[in-house]
């Protein structure tokens, strides 16, 4: 039973918005020292140190910074700029420029509430500006900021695959066909909208000629697509493993600064300070789960997790679908990280002994964290884009324009749950 009153302290201090990491941290050293004695944390050194000389968790900092100077740097904001243009004479065109967006920045940044956040910034007062069905202005910029959870280089994808003990270039070439399935169907649904309900997504009134709008759209969107090519291709291909790729996209990111006349030392040094709190703020967060893990399973309540879910009817479907439902009721309340170390190393013994593959049930996992993230009346990215939109757009509007994105999220996480040999690339 320790196990479990740890779990469920730890749960329930979540909720009081502390900091996670010191709840993890503080929770394992005050029930492991009452229940198991303090030789158990003379073990907590060693894995503190697997931690530090984990080559995979590098690119985690890495990818945040490449993120971080697209973003800061403005050259997210020029790839928005082009892209609506470019696609703004037809009906819907903004919103489908927004979700191309939506998924160059997620194969940028990996970071969900950066990709929001910008969108909202850039893309919100365009589509306000043309009149755009308020609901659906919102559900596109929602929904096409959280393709970060699921398009490589995810953050998340790289958090799972050290969780779980997965390559982390098997989860990412994983991911590919799944993530564009979501870009397709989110395009889909808009043009299918546009064509239904013009008045919706009115064109926009465009006074350069194609031949510039392509010359601009070629300036701004190539040379950060082939940065995100480059990146990608080299893992998939087999040339650089993520963390040497993420190095490669960390100075591509910064070349690209050069290049665009956006580079100078204030930008940086404000960029790499950003990075650094959020890269500690993700290690802090494993170190007090491994002390979490560490005194859960030395507690021998993983096996008492496991005999549960084994003695259920169903075998591994019944598994599947609790999980899943449990992780995306408790992404309403915490972040992905949290769950990606609380809950998923205690659900991995099980899927293992089911005989479950493991990049399938990772690529499982982030979806739904995805779907979560979008969930009212608690989805982070409601709360991000309501932080940076204007006072008139309610926070009821935002739940009402992401009802029909999160139908289309569950519609494309039962396929790949039903269908993982079409959909899941090896």
């Amino acid at each position: 039973m320790v196990g479990l009153i740890l779990f469920a302290i730890a749960l329930l201090c979540l909720f009081s918005g502390y900091s996670v990491a010191f709840i993890f941290a503080g929770v394992s050293v005050l029930v492991g020292i009452i229940a198991l004695g303090t030789d158990l944390f003379a073990f907590m050194p060693y894995r503190i140190m697997s931690v530090m000389e984990n080559t995979t968790l590098m690119a985690i900092p890495m990818f945040v910074f490449m993120g971080i100077v697209l973003q800061k740097t403005g050259l997210a904001e020029r790839l928005l700029e082009s892209s609506a243009k470019l696609f703004g004479s037809m009906s819907g065109g903004v919103a489908i420029s927004t979700i191309l967006v939506g998924t160059l920045l997620a194969a940028s940044t990996g970071v969900v509430g950066a990709s929001v956040v910008a969108m909202g910034v850039i893309s919100l007062p365009v589509m306000l500006k043309n009149k755009y069905h308020e609901p659906t202005a919102a559900g596109v910029i929602c929904a096409s900021g959280t393709l970060g959870q699921i398009i490589p280089p995810s953050i998340i994808l790289i958090i799972l695959g050290d969780v779980m003990g997965v390559p982390v270039g098997d989860l990412f070439r994983a991911a590919v066909i799944p993530g564009a399935l979501l870009v397709v169907a989110y395009t889909l649904y808009i043009i299918v909208l546009g064509k239904i309900k013009p008045e919706f997504m009115p064109p926009m009134v465009i006074t350069e000629t194609k031949t510039e709008l392509l010359k601009q759209a070629a300036k701004d969107i190539i040379p950060p697509l082939l940065l995100i090519i480059t990146v990608l291709g080299s893992i998939f291909s087999g040339i650089a493993t993520p963390t040497e790729s993420s190095a490669i996209g960390a100075v591509g990111a910064i070349v690209l600064s050069v290049i665009y006349g956006q580079f100078s030392l204030s930008k940086i040094n404000n960029i790499s300070k950003e990075t650094v709190k959020v890269t500690s703020m993700i290690f802090a967060v494993l170190i007090g789960a491994t002390a979490f893990s560490m005194v859960f399973s030395y507690s021998g309540s993983e096996y008492i997790v496991e005999d549960f879910f084994l003695d259920l009817p169903g075998d591994k479907w019944t598994f599947l679908l609790l999980a899943m439902l449990a992780i995306l009721i408790l992404g309403f309340f915490i972040d992905f990280i949290e769950i990606a170390f609380l809950i998923v190393p205690i659900l991995v013994p099980v899927a293992i002994v089911l005989e479950i593959d493991l990049v399938w049930f990772a690529i499982l996992i982030s979806m739904n964290l995805q779907t979560s993230f979008l969930t009212p009346p608690f989805g982070f990215s409601l709360f991000y884009l309501k932080g940076v939109a204007p006072p008139s757009l309610k926070t009821t509007t935002i739940y009402k324009g992401v009802i029909p994105f999160i139908i289309i999220q569950i519609a494309v996480l039962a396929l790949v749950l039903l269908l993982p040999e079409y959909l899941i690339y090896r």
